[in-house]
């Protein structure tokens, strides 16, 4: 059974709700026919026959008057009566002898033929001569045939009409008997018909609810089960051949989820014992930072400082190629210095001393510009903001040192004319029911710039496009602004400029560099919905 398809077993349903309905109409049809036989031949042949008869018999019987009334007076007027009976039996013979003619109408023919039969002697013997003599000699005539002769002959004719209208009861009585019948039959057959369709129907519905429902409220069981997180709950393959494919296909994706969800949690494991990994390894860079504020500066404070008083002590006593050895002892105590400082910095951002607080950007600005007081004095630089800047979320510290550092490059990085910053902000609104809105603030200047070739690599630690003798510094300060940003939830780049690239080729001037980063909006400050 379980080889057909659920759409075989539809058709085969149907079929036999198709078969037992063309049964029941069959059924019908016949109980119909002998319903309209019955009737037909009470309606259409027996009764229009007893009438006929009836109306034969009278016909004669008008006759017979007329012969009566025509012996007494003797004048034309009183043989009425008989020319109207014949004229009315003569069509009444006809009609029977249609209805003979047709033999459904048992013994009729037979009966019409003897009452035909005494008919003809009633006017042979008695009616025709009768009229004849009473014509000729008067009713007076002793040769008119006597009236017992013919009061006989009629009482003949009448026992034919009464054998054929007994006949005629009796058929008729059989036809009824039928017609009741018939009309049980079909009464009986179309609640046959109907208790069939309804067996038929409730059969098709156990049918398919055995063969199509059952397996499918199976397979949505299992699905759900699987749906919720059973996934070691086997599918049930069972039902027709194309449910039996729909299951295979559910219990192979189940399976496929498994042994994904095998690999995951694999992976998961390796990811934790990775974390842990990583954990470590931060701890060990805490602690390696600590060292490096501490236990590393003391010595090399003290090389710092003992190169420095050598250099303040023997400058000129000695030779000029010692003189130039201790200044580079003493500039690259000074760099380490600031390296290992630096690199502090930037190992702390997001772990130590970091606490989220409501932040004004307009406050980190103004520190970022405090800091970069005596900076901004001797280049003759000029800050400019764009309106109040919006209040986020995060660590004002490391905010303002995100604008020191991208204001500072600003002024280090500086063209021949003053340098020129401009600070602007806009919100950008999210695109998606998950996302938040963001702001993408802007910091752009008028400097040398950098070409577009070098955006991803600004970013990275210790990467220097230009030498040391060139400008100062140690390579770490995008680098840190890229992970401030991202330590808040957003994302910093450069803004491509073509004249940047020109400008470094010698081709033409620079229109400077712009960097833009987003930070997310405060929950506090999202637009509400109507």
């Amino acid at each position: 059974m379980s080889r057909l398809r659920s759409g075989q077993w539809l058709a085969i349903t149907a079929g036999g709700f198709l078969l037992a309905a063309l049964v029941g109409v069959v059924i019908c049809l016949l109980a119909l026919h002998r319903l309209t036989d019955a009737r037909e031949q009470v309606v259409d042949r027996v009764d229009p026959a007893r009438i006929a008869a009836q109306m034969y018999e009278l016909g004669l019987v008008d006759q017979e008057t007329g012969i009566r009334g025509f012996q007494v007076g003797g004048t034309a007027e009183y043989l009425e009566p008989y020319d109207q009976g014949a004229a009315e039996a003569v069509r009444a013979r006809q009609r029977l002898q249609q209805l003979a003619a047709t033999g459904k109408v048992p013994r009729l023919d037979d009966d019409l033929q003897a009452v035909a039969l005494s008919s003809t002697a009633w006017h042979l013997l008695y009616a025709d001569p009768s009229i004849l003599m009473i014509r000729a000699e008067g009713p007076d005539s002793k040769d008119v045939p006597p009236i017992a002769e013919g009061k006989q002959l009629f009482d003949r004719l009448r026992t034919s009409f009464a054998t054929m209208q007994t006949h005629l009861s009796a058929e008729r009585a059989s036809a009824r008997t039928k017609l009741r019948h018939a009309a049980a039959l079909a009464e009986g057959a179309v609640l046959f018909t109907a208790a069939l369709i309804i067996l038929a129907s409730i059969a098709a519905g156990l049918v398919l609810r055995g063969v199509v429902a059952k397996p499918l409220a199976r397979l949505a069981r299992d699905a759900r089960s699987v749906a919720r997180g059973e996934f070691d709950h086997t599918v049930t393959v069972d039902g027709p051949r194309d449910i039996q494919g729909l299951s295979t296909d559910v219990e192979s994706m189940r399976r496929r989820i498994v042994t994904e969800l095998e690999t995951v949690n694999r992976a998961r494991a390796l990811l934790e014992e990775q974390t842990l990994d990583l954990q470590r390894s931060n701890a060990e860079l805490e602690q390696f930072a600590y060292v490096a504020s501490h236990d590393l500066q003391e010595p090399l404070r003290k090389v710092a400082s003992f190169t420095g008083m050598l250099q303040h002590r023997y400058q000129g006593q000695l030779d000029e190629r010692a003189d130039q050895y201790i200044e580079f002892a003493v500039d690259g105590a000074k760099r380490m210095q600031v390296l290992i400082n630096d690199l502090l910095s930037f190992s702390r951002v997001g772990r130590v001393g970091a606490t989220e607080t409501v932040v004004a950007m307009d406050d980190a600005v103004r520190g970022a510009l405090h800091n970069l007081a005596a900076a901004i004095e001797d280049a003759g630089a000029e800050v400019d903001i764009a309106g109040p800047l919006p209040v986020v979320r995060g660590d004002e510290s490391l905010l303002t040192a995100l604008f020191q550092n991208l204001i500072g490059n600003a002024i280090k990085f500086q063209g021949e004319a003053p340098p020129r910053v401009n600070v602007s902000v806009e919100r950008t609104r999210a695109t998606a029911p998950s996302q938040t809105d963001m702001y993408t603030f802007t910091v752009s200047d008028n400097g040398i710039g950098i070409a577009p070739r070098y955006a991803d690599r600004i970013f990275v630690i210790f990467q220097r496009l230009h030498p040391k003798e060139e400008f100062s510094g140690t390579g770490i300060g995008l680098a840190m602004c890229r992970k401030i940003v991202e330590f808040h939830g957003g994302e910093i780049w450069l803004v491509p400029d073509e004249g940047a690239e020109a400008a470094a080729a010698g081709d033409g001037p620079s229109h400077g560099a712009t960097f833009r980063f987003t930070l997310p909006v405060p929950p506090d400050d999202e637009p509400r919905s109507a």
